[in-house]
């Protein structure tokens, strides 16, 4: 799967997550379609795609026995590396650790995880 490929099932899942799982209305920038995603968040979908990818593959697919806590870790972290790549001093909000985000925003992150195992099957 390409990374543009890629990084759009991560911003649909992302998307599809921030309706189910936030709590009121998310703000507008939480839902915006592909077609309208900075470049900057477009390449850093991608990538996590692409780590979350590769982790099943070199697990020889037994990534897919992580808890729902273990696969929002990992989405997480590999998101925050994305934020310290593309910004040099990212709002603290970016970088927050795990035990850090909303509860809406770590069920979003074990979705997103589920969906590239989905994609990639």
């Amino acid at each position: 799967m390409s990374d543009i490929e890629g990084g759009r099932v991560f911003r649909e899942a992302w998307i599809a997550g921030v309706l189910k799982h936030f709590p009121g209305e998310p703000k507008p920038s939480y839902i915006t379609p592909w077609e309208d995603t900075p470049d900057w968040e477009r390449a850093a979908a991608g990538a996590v795609f692409d780590q979350v990818a590769q982790l099943l593959v070199l697990s020889d697919g037994n990534a897919a026995r992580l808890s729902r806590e273990q696969k929002s870790r990992f989405v997480a972290t590999a998101w925050t590396a994305q934020m310290f790549k593309h910004f040099g001093d990212p709002k603290p909000a970016y970088v927050a650790d795990w035990p850090d985000l909303p509860p809406w925003q770590q069920e979003t992150d074990a979705d997103i995880f589920e969906a590239v195992e989905t994609a990639t099957a």
